[in-house]
């Protein structure tokens, strides 16, 4: 069982930056691949970011490719995402989960966080 915890959402002007934080619990965060997926309202949940195991493989999907960044920390069981250049069509709603592997479905993950609110205002 891994229970996550998102933090750092927030409202930011376009061209601003946010790092987002995902706490993990329990004593294997290192034998989980970790993500991040987005909601905005009356939309379909988006993959926006993976991370391998170990920290060495990442993927993006075109639209954050460049802008964000995830890095993890198994010592202190935290992934994080790095958002640079936001614009407006990044809000939403998002959120970290754990699954045995990274992958850009949302049902590869078993765990998923509360989300954290991220605006970016025009």
């Amino acid at each position: 069982q891994v229970q996550l915890v998102e933090s750092g959402g927030g409202l930011v002007q376009a061209g601003g930056s946010l790092r987002l934080s995902c706490a993990a619990s329990g004593r294997t965060f290192r034998s989980y691949g970790m993500g991040w997926f987005r909601q905005a309202p009356g939309k379909e949940r988006e993959f926006v970011s993976a991370i391998s195991l170990s920290g060495g493989e990442t993927t993006y999907p075109d639209s954050v490719k460049g802008r964000f960044t995830i890095s993890r920390d198994n010592a202190k069981n935290t992934v994080y995402l790095q958002m640079n250049s936001l614009k407006p069509e990044d809000t939403a709603v998002y959120y970290c989960a754990a699954g045995l592997q990274m992958g850009q479905r949302a049902w590869q993950y078993s765990y998923w966080g509360q989300g954290t609110q991220v605006t970016v205002s025009a």
